[in-house]
């Protein structure tokens, strides 16, 4: 398979820094929209055809696989259909933005206490959102944040633009901060994100190299993280696939490609260019 279109010089640095060391190499993703197509209830989310098979090939030579998500992990690794694939013990998920940690070679879950303000505003949303007039908004309960979809209302983002204000109010109200996403508002703990995420496992592994993939606004804390710490001398690939429709995502990204086939097709790749090196 041939090297996907690299469009920075930095880009193609990340690459062959992969391909040339991949034991001191992190690659990472995002699971909805980047994994996995985007559908209309979360519940239903499952891994793109090859998506597991390549993280897994490439789990036999790179330093860590991870899949980072606003997801409780638990959710993710039965969504995705890791926990039954063989050649995923030595995978990571890093659940509810980095606060939650599943280990593939042990199935345990480590997390990062949850502020009392998500059990606040957990009581809270119901009467916001019929005092907004949206009663049949879908919240998200991860556990340790609260996610307010639109997609399934009848004029999505106008719900969207009327649930920012009294949100906004709500997220400051209780010590949270307001994330934006495609269709959903979310509020999650300070201090909590992909970019931080991002850090602490390239810290805790020593990577030298990154390649990361995601869709959506939330991933844009990861690519800043990442672009920051590839200015301090870490070799980074940044893939965005088009999926939310997140400008500001693809505008940064090294390969930009459509949609979750797009994502499994750049990291067959990759596992084809570490097998023949």
């Amino acid at each position: 398979m041939s090297t996907p279109v690299l469009a920075t010089a930095a880009g193609r640095e990340g690459w062959e820094a992969i391909v040339n060391d991949p034991t001191g190499a992190v690659i990472a993703s995002d699971f909805d929209g980047t994994l996995s197509p985007l559908v209309e209830d979360p519940a239903m989310s499952r891994a793109a055809d090859g998506a597991l098979d390549a993280l897994a090939r490439l789990s036999q030579s790179v330093g860590q696989v991870a899949i980072v998500t606003g997801r409780p992990a638990l959710v993710a690794t039965e969504l995705s259909g890791v926990t039954g694939h063989p050649g995923l013990g030595r995978l990571v998920v890093l659940g509810h933005y980095g606060l939650e940690r599943w280990e593939g070679s042990t199935g345990v879950v480590t997390s990062d206490p949850v502020p009392p303000g998500v059990e606040v505003a957990r009581e809270k949303l119901p009467g916001l959102l019929q005092e907004a007039g949206l009663p049949d908004a879908f919240v998200e309960d991860k556990g340790s944040s609260l996610a307010v979809h639109t997609r399934r209302l009848p004029d999505p983002s106008g719900a969207l633009e009327a649930l920012r204000t009294p949100l906004s109010e709500l997220a400051a109200a209780v010590e949270l901060r307001l994330e934006p996403g495609n269709l959903v508002l979310e509020l999650r703990p300070p201090g909590i994100d992909k970019g931080v995420a991002m850090r602490r496992l390239i810290e805790s592994t020593e990577a030298r190299s990154v390649l990361y993939a995601g869709d959506d606004l939330g991933d844009l804390a990861a690519f800043r993280a990442l672009i920051e710490l590839r200015d301090a001398g870490l070799h980074a690939v940044l893939v965005a696939a088009r999926s939310s429709g997140a400008t500001e995502l693809t505008e940064s990204a090294d390969i930009v490609v459509d949609d979750p086939a797009g994502v499994v097709t750049v990291l067959t790749a990759l596992s084809d260019a570490i097998a023949v090196h």
